[in-house]
């Protein structure tokens, strides 16, 4: 599970800070995670193949949040791209693409799929046999999702060792690796858990941005590894918070603290802000395990 931040700055971009954007990496996906400005720029500084991608979640339609998107839709055909693009996000995404290629005579060369969204309860978006996606309802002045992405548990761990002193041959690979026990030839019945190791813990991320104090995420959150969210503004500024509907370090942190997350990741802050370093003061005095995110900032887990 690998997170690269491209950009994790409120509303303007400068020459050192960048808007919204993050790729998320998980069981052989890249997610694209919002699309402000610059965001292309930003896929070329980190080396991320824009070949891989093929799924973009937008959480909201404030420019911050998706005004790279008819860039990089515009790019891709440049590129000559043949599959499938899905974009998921809030209901108007699609007229909003299409009116730019329309006016600009750039229809896609590849299929362009819209999901939009409308739903005011959790909904499964994506889903396959290694991930799931679901929206996570914000509190913001627009209608806003964060999602949430599932790993599925993974096959079991072929035990080469125990395979290999029972002489099993490689056609029962598959069935010891989905659970199964294996009869010998001799009629010995050989446990699954003799033969195979348990698989990795499926891991699990949440983005939550942008948002004001909302604690009815946290049922929808609870437990998860690593939480993504927004702290627009410190303590001190609360009241702007209150105003734009976003959140404080202090209540990020509360809300990691009460889903019990394992690690919480903030960003979005305003610029107003000539350092980020108090934003992870003020969320450590509620919960310990804080990271700050920054443009080019990479997290694996």
């Amino acid at each position: 599970m690998k997170l690269t931040i491209l950009g994790c700055y409120a509303a303007t971009p400068r020459t050192l800070t960048n808007p919204t954007a993050q790729v998320f990496e998980i069981r052989n996906h890249m997610f694209l995670i919002d699309c402000g400005e610059g965001t292309q720029v930003q896929l070329r500084k980190n080396k991320v193949k824009f070949s891989r991608i093929n799924h973009i979640f937008i959480s909201h339609l404030h420019g911050d949040h998706f005004f790279g998107l008819p860039g990089l839709i515009s790019t891709f055909r440049l590129l000559g791209r043949k599959k499938e693009l899905h974009i998921y996000g809030p209901k108007g995404i699609k007229e909003a693409i299409t009116l730019l290629l329309k006016l600009g005579d750039s229809w896609t060369n590849y299929p362009l799929k819209f999901h939009e969204l409308t739903s005011l309860e959790p909904r499964l978006i994506f889903e396959d046999e290694k991930v799931s996606v679901r929206t996570v309802p914000l509190d913001h002045r627009v209608y806003t999702n964060g999602f949430l992405f599932k790993e599925k548990l993974a096959e079991r761990k072929l035990n080469v060792e125990a395979v290999a002193k029972y002489k099993i041959d490689k056609a029962y690979f598959q069935n010891i690796k989905k659970g199964n026990n294996v009869i010998l030839e001799d009629g010995r019945s050989i446990p699954n858990t003799e033969l195979s190791f348990d698989p990795p813990k499926p891991k699990s991320y949440a983005f939550c941005s942008d948002t004001g104090y909302n604690p009815e995420i946290v049922p929808l959150i609870k437990n998860i590894d690593v939480l993504y969210h927004e702290s627009t503004f410190l303590d001190s500024d609360s009241k702007l918070s209150i105003k734009t509907k976003h959140a404080t370090a202090k209540e990020a942190a509360e809300i990691a603290e009460m889903a019990a997350v394992g690690q919480l990741i903030l960003g979005h802050y305003s610029t107003r802000y000539k350092s980020i370093e108090p934003f992870k003061s003020e969320a450590q005095a509620i919960f310990k395990n804080v990271e700050l995110a920054n443009d080019g900032k990479v997290f694996e887990f």
